[in-house]
């Protein structure tokens, strides 16, 4: 079994989608306020508008993304005018994590492995 979409609840489709374009570097011309797919490659981002009211206050789901160059990620983040959660810092386990919230205040870990490539 693999996972095939991780979909982010929204009520403003068209914003957060266009947040994770520019985050993930992905094209995309779709104008879609209810349903967008962000990322199509094993596995699926999605934005989507169940019609239901959201609190924004997604306190039981976070999304990490795996970047070579933190650096440069975390340059892109603040240009980008993400509210920074914690900064690039060092990790026991050998990775550099750094967190965010998206325009709906979903936490965003960028992680990185100095040392190691994400090309296998």
């Amino acid at each position: 079994m693999k996972i095939g979409e991780v979909s982010l609840l929204t009520n403003n489709v068209p914003r957060l989608a266009a947040f994770y374009r520019e985050l993930l570097e992905v094209d995309g011309d779709s104008s879609d306020p209810v349903h967008q797919t962000i990322l199509a490659e094993e596995t699926m981002l999605t934005v989507y508008n169940d019609g239901t009211q959201k609190n924004n206050r997604n306190e039981n789901i976070c999304l990490a993304f795996t970047v070579e160059d933190m650096d440069k990620a975390y340059e892109k983040v603040l240009c980008m005018g993400a509210e920074i959660i914690e900064d690039p810092k060092s990790r026991p386990w050998g990775a550099v994590n750094m967190s965010f919230y998206d325009p709906d205040r979903n936490v965003v870990y960028l992680r990185s492995f100095p040392g190691s490539s994400l090309v296998d």
